[in-house]
């Protein structure tokens, strides 16, 4: 991937550019010391004069109202605010007037940003160390930070709650609420010139005089470290979809990957590169140089792969698709500039400004074409029988590879700008996102009818979710911002999430079964079957593998497909490696229903955690027999007694209500015991698990064995020796005499009964 540059000899002002920004996708407005406001169209290739500003008026910043192609936007959103060097700020429509003056610092403002997504205030700050809030007409609402020294760069935090500026060589995270600790920490060695918060990734980008760039997260954790540089880092940008962000200094243009490393460096000889902007569609970056010329650099070398096909953008309309099988290549040009690609389940999604353009492997020649509404794709995720569109306009649909719109959700928990690949994951009959206003919730949706099923909680932010594949029992996978990964299910038998593992920065499904693959720093582990820690988490250390390899450190998932798994390392190189086959052909005779193909596979691998993967699967199937086989191979001595018990009992209902005894359900085991006519099993239960008040509250309601009871919690009383404290115990102590004759037979006849 780089970034293809025009530098068209007639956009250049005749002094330094010091601003640019872009009032749709293809407009670029440009400001330079020469009080000139120049417009480019990407379409037609040609330059306006839009305006000359007043001679007093020189540029440090300019920054357009927030607006989406494809939404009808207000009279302000064709406006932008413009930064001037004797401390006023101008609200400026795209015409060239000027709406408004308005003082804002002593000093020169060095920046003006917008809040996201709806310009409901505007950021400025300046030289006098001021930053201050602005509201969209130009009033003033607080003096957020006074600081002794400039601030160079500040920006909104992606919920615009938060506000991120400079301090000499430290960064420093201010909450608008007063009450609010801010977060501050040294950044650089060197006073920090640009800052950037991607309003979907989360992730926070800094550079500055040290020659040095840095990825942070939003808690200000060090994700990466650049070498240093030719000069000192004078912009900084985040693509829209915070997948990439461009970073500019002198005769120097950087395109870098959001982990932090470089897909391309450029050498433009312009200056130094001042201020970096994005188009609304991430497929332009405009440059304002030191030298006035204006560059645009457009991506190209975009690579999708799935199996045997390879998808390339090689230039703004066109694709080039290569089939490993046969070495055959195929051509795709489109009309207009390409915005996402993604190529999987046999089928290449391409989306332009205003058609979505779906191609099978088995026809590219004439695609299935979806029209937009005008709007931007910043998401596309595919699944086996559908993919998953995030627009700006319409937002969130499903739509079928024949091109018909199955579904849409919506939701006011969910902001398409904030939505991005890690928060949103789609299978064949579900959907998950992370809510854009509480992090701690995953709302889940069904594709086909768009409805919300239910919502999952989570004690600490969701970082990363997806959803596995397999249409046995769909379960969902996501890592908190402690690094910690859980799985849970979510449609028949929704669990409570389980913690299968730790410090872990990345995960992916396998494409067909429910295997699951992560990296921990250095290591890349295997969980076989996850869903068995709902059975039996005993299980987990077995179906846990470590693969052989050396992955530098921090490598990250890219896909799991079959057994072979793609990482990508810090550096940005691909490797692959791979996990054994045995755990996928094992899911297949599980789903097939081929239990005795499953047992003699596991003779045939002697693993142990194939063995513990049937144990588990055979158990939540309610396939006794071969989980007493399973667990004889992993020498569980007790739970092949336990499930022989079961296998035993006469009744049905109560087999079933044992089973999720044993696997830990005990809300839905004591349901079971009393809706099957078991009474005393369930308060036997409670008793065996120490709940000695559940047991009398049981006993109370269904008016029998308050004595046996109340016997056993005084003979357990008695054998700690310690004395009754719960005063519904001493209660019904002095009002009912205990008879252990009586107990001990009346436990034997309900012993009887089970049998």
């Amino acid at each position: 991937m780089k970034l293809k540059l025009t530098i068209p000899k007639d956009l250049k002002h005749s002094d330094v550019a010091s601003s640019i920004g872009w009032s749709t996708t293809s407009q670029l407005y440009s400001i330079g010391d020469d009080h000139i406001i120049f417009r480019w169209d990407l379409k037609t290739n040609e330059k306006t004069e839009v305006a000359k500003l007043p001679k007093d008026v020189y540029c440090t910043d300019v920054h357009w109202f927030p607006g989406h192609p494809g939404k009808k936007q207000a009279t302000q959103s064709e406006s932008f605010a413009l930064a001037c060097t004797d401390g006023r700020f101008l609200l400026v429509s795209k015409t060239g007037r000027v709406e408004k003056t308005v003082d804002g610092h002593k000093g020169a403002v060095l920046g003006v940003r917008w809040a996201v997504p709806d310009g409901s205030a505007l950021l400025t700050f300046g030289e006098d160390g001021a930053v201050k809030i602005w509201s969209k007409t130009g009033m003033l609402r607080t003096v957020l930070v006074q600081n002794a020294i400039p601030v160079y760069a500040a920006c909104w935090s992606p919920d615009s709650n938060q506000v991120l500026y400079t301090s000499g060589k430290t960064l420093i995270i201010k909450p608008l609420q007063p009450s609010s600790k801010p977060s501050v920490w040294k950044a650089h060695d060197g006073i920090i010139l640009a800052i950037d918060w991607s309003s979907t990734a989360g992730l926070i980008i800094s550079g500055g005089e040290d020659r040095k760039y840095k990825v942070w997260d939003n808690y200000g954790r060090l994700m990466y470290s650049s070498m240093q540089n030719d000069g000192p880092i004078t912009s900084l940008s985040w693509t829209p979809d915070g997948e990439l962000f461009a970073v500019g200094g002198f005769n120097t243009l950087r395109l870098c990957d959001k982990a932090g490393w470089s897909h391309s460096l450029d050498k433009p000889q312009c200056g130094t590169i001042f201020k970096l902007a994005w188009s609304d569609d991430g497929t332009n970056v405009g440059c304002a140089s030191g030298s006035g010329q204006i560059i645009i650099g457009s991506i190209v070398g975009r690579r999708n792969e799935w199996r045997h096909l390879e998808a390339v953008v090689t230039d703004e309309n066109s694709i080039t698709v290569r089939n490993a099988k046969n070495d055959s290549k195929e051509y795709i040009i489109l009309n207009d500039r390409i915005v996402k690609v993604s190529l999987d389940w046999g089928h290449l999604i391409v989306t332009t400004g205003s058609q979505c353009n779906v191609y099978s492997e088995r026809n590219w020649t004439i695609p299935v074409t979806v029209d937009l509404r005008g709007g931007v794709v910043n998401l596309i995720k595919q699944a086996e029988r559908f993919f998953l569109v995030v627009e700006v306009s319409t937002g969130i649909q499903i739509i079928s590879y024949e091109g018909r719109i199955v579904s849409t959700i919506k939701s006011s928990a969910l902001q398409v700008d904030s939505l991005n690949t890690h928060i949103v994951s789609l299978s064949n009959d579900t959907v998950a996102i992370r809510d854009s206003r509480d992090h701690k919730i995953i709302r889940v949706y069904d594709a086909v009818s768009g409805r919300e099923l239910h919502d999952v909680q989570h004690k600490h932010d969701i970082e990363t979710l997806d959803l596995s594949r397999s249409n046995s029992q769909r379960c969902i996978s996501f890592t908190d911002k402690n690094h910690d990964l859980y799985v849970m299910q979510v449609l028949k038998n929704v669990t409570a999430p389980i913690s299968i593992g730790s410090m872990v920065t990345s995960m992916s499904w396998n494409n067909q079964y429910d295997v699951l693959v992560g990296t921990q720093d250095k290591k890349v582990v295997a969980w076989y079957c996850p869903p068995v820690v709902g059975t039996d988490i005993d299980l987990l250390p077995l179906i846990t593998v470590e693969l052989n390899g050396v992955y530098s450190k921090n490598p990250k998932v890219v896909s799991f497909i079959g057994n072979h798994v793609t990482l990508r390392r810090s550096d940005g190189a691909i490797i692959m490696t791979s996990i054994s086959p045995f755990p996928c052909v094992l899911h297949q005779h599980m789903l097939t229903g081929q239990w005795n193909s499953a047992v003699k596979l596991c003779r045939v691998a002697k693993d142990r955690g194939l063995w513990a993967c049937l144990a588990g699967m055979a158990t939540s199937m309610k396939e006794l027999g071969t989980a007493i086989i399973a667990y004889s191979a992993i020498n569980e001595v007790d739970k092949i007694r336990y499930l022989k018990f079961i296998q035993g009992l006469s009744s049905n209902e109560l087999r079933l209500a044992e089973l999720a005894l044993f696997c830990r359900q005990l809300q839905a085991a004591e349901s079971m015991f009393v809706q099957a006519g078991f009474v005393f099993r369930a308060i036997e239960m409670n008793m065996e698990l120490f709940q000695w008040e559940r047991a009398l509250d049981l006993a109370i309601r269904h008016k029998t064995h308050v004595d046996t009871v109340l016997a056993f919690r005084q003979k357990y009383l008695e054998e700690i020796d310690s004395k009754e404290t719960v005063k519904k115990f001493q209660q019904y102590t002095e009002k009912i005499a205990i008879d252990w004759d009586k107990v001990i037979a009346k436990v034997t006849l309900e012993h009887e009964k089970i049998k």
